[in-house]
């Protein structure tokens, strides 16, 4: 079985494009309990890519499709939003399902490109976390997963033929941030 975690990126200093102080902390925390990974798969923002190395693994791709989402996704689904309601956003809206399932393929096939019984890791933004992890496991009790990804947050989830399995990742209550 493959392993596949995917997580949001780190804090930044807004408006700007690196990380902050506290953004690296936190990535170096969630790095040191993390991994190893056979492949590092980001988004080719630098918070993403950075948040990678801050958590000690090289990036060996990136993918544009984990940088951006169609026009006004946040606003249409109201992010950020508890699962369970992005899950009833997809169920009624073709636009946000499609997208939704075109990560789902994405990490699927990145899932493929990483050995058997290996790790791979995926750092991407708010709202495509969840929407991927919606459509991965479309039957799965979504109520159950919670609230919106914090940073750093995400999903682990394991890969035979197809999505087997999805693991809520979160951190303590402490570390927990939504927004900055």
């Amino acid at each position: 079985m493959r392993t596949l975690e995917v997580r949001r990126h780190t804090m930044r200093r807004k408006p700007g494009i690196h990380l902050s102080q506290d953004g690296v902390t936190l990535a170096r925390q969630v790095g040191e309990t993390s991994g190893p990974f056979d492949l590092v798969v980001t988004s080719p923002l630098e918070r993403a890519m950075q948040t990678a190395i801050a958590m000690g693994w090289e990036v060996n791709e990136t993918v544009e499709l984990l940088a951006h989402y169609p026009d006004d996704l946040i606003e249409q689904i109201g992010w950020p939003a508890p699962f369970s309601h992005l899950a009833d956003v997809v169920a009624r809206d073709s636009t946000i399902a499609d997208f939704a399932a075109q990560m789902a393929n994405m990490w699927h096939k990145i899932a493929s490109e990483i050995p058997p019984a290996g790790n791979g890791l995926i750092i991407s933004h708010g709202g495509i976390v969840e929407l991927g992890a919606i459509a991965s496991v479309l039957g799965a009790d979504h109520k159950s997963w919670g609230g919106a990804l914090g940073y750093c947050e995400g999903v682990r989830l394991n890969y035979d033929d197809e999505c087997q399995s999805c693991e809520i990742l979160r951190l303590p209550d402490a570390l927990q941030l939504v927004e900055n």
